[in-house]
């Protein structure tokens, strides 16, 4: 697979994972918002504002979850599929002698015709490490010595 469709199919997986993430936290706040409309006073008293409480405890997770989605729909604009040369940025892939990394969000592992690519955040400790890193420099990470072998 070409470099630019590596970088492409990474990108997507990101994007398609954002996207899930998104469904569900918005699924959760309808349903939320469906039982507190529905909730209606009761002879029980407590038990109807104990469930008011944990529906309201429920929507500030949930909204707490949107916004740190959007925060990564946010950089995930700012990442760019165009493939360059020089140092390790923002939405690089970084080829090493142990892993391999896209420099992005932090998705997890994607696997894009048959090779292995870890999405990390730029702020992340080991994409702290890559950034600004070049083709052919040594990286210390914890107790791992390896090489950047590609950065495109």
């Amino acid at each position: 697979m070409k470099k630019q469709a590596l970088k492409e199919a990474l990108f997507k997986h990101c994007q398609s994972q954002l996207a899930v993430r998104r469904a569900a936290v918005d699924n959760i706040l309808k349903n939320v918002a469906l039982s507190l409309k529905e909730e209606t006073k009761s002879s029980a008293g407590d038990k109807h504002e104990t469930g008011r409480a944990m529906l309201q405890l429920e929507r500030e997770n949930a909204g707490k979850q949107l916004a740190e989605i959007e925060k990564l729909e946010a950089i995930l604009q700012r990442v760019s599929t165009a493939i360059s040369s020089g140092p390790v940025h923002l939405g690089s892939a970084v080829m090493t002698s142990q892993h391999n990394y896209f420099i992005s969000i932090p998705a997890g592992q994607i696997t894009v015709d048959g090779t292995l690519f870890f999405a990390i955040g730029a702020t992340s400790p080991i994409g702290q490490r890559l950034l600004s890193k070049e083709e052919g420099d040594e990286i210390r990470f914890r107790e791992s010595v390896f090489t950047i072998t590609s950065v495109f």
